[in-house]
């Protein structure tokens, strides 16, 4: 099992909410991990601005007190992310794609010069090697399907910073067979974690 482990819930739910019910078994399961945890909801990461573009596109070396202190969010969650060996996301789909607390983390964490360069042959990711686990969550929208933008979308993200080894667990159907789509998703957890 890996050391590190970057737990994150962007369900604004905190009652009943499948998708953290199963991100917390999935952590659970990484026994002596160091786990950080990260609450989008319970502490909400701001969107990002003009001057957060500005800071981050300016070289460290280069910015101001100013454009330092802007970045200090963000660079807290790179070096969650740079820390973790394996991932763990919960996801609800909300309105067939990614909810806006966890759209809102992914634009601060992509950063030129610590998670992704510009190079002549294009973009190239720096965090290969990691392990992201997405725990998703959905009402009606089958997992996969051509109204699921949140998986593709996702994925590609994490691509582009590096990361490829990306595997879902889905309580897909929720609305129509709860228990059902519980069941799937634990099942699947087992499969994906004995297979570890």
């Amino acid at each position: 099992m890996p050391n590190t482990v970057l737990h994150i819930d962007s369900s604004p739910r905190f009652n009943d909410s499948v998708s953290r019910d199963l991100t917390a078994d999935i952590v659970s399961r990484h026994a002596g991990a160091k786990v950080i945890r990260r609450d989008l909801s319970k502490t909400p990461v701001p969107q990002t601005t003009d001057a957060w573009i500005g800071a981050s596109f300016t070289p460290a070396e280069d910015r101001t007190a100013d454009q330092k202190h802007t970045l200090t969010l963000s660079d807290e969650l790179v070096d969650e992310l740079v820390a973790a060996d394996t991932v763990v996301i919960g996801m609800p789909m909300y309105n067939f794609s990614v909810p806006s607390a966890l759209k809102a983390w992914i634009d601060q964490v992509a950063r030129p010069g610590r998670t992704f360069n510009y190079t002549e042959n294009g973009p190239v990711g720096l965090l290969e090697g990691k392990r992201v686990i997405v725990a998703m969550a959905t009402g009606g929208v089958p997992q996969g399907s051509d109204m699921d933008f949140a998986t593709n979308y996702l994925t590609f993200f994490l691509g582009f910073l590096g990361i490829t080894d990306v595997q879902f667990v889905a309580a897909d159907g929720l609305n129509a067979d709860e228990a059902g789509a519980r069941a799937k998703a634990k099942n699947a957890i087992n499969a994906l974690l004995a297979a570890a």
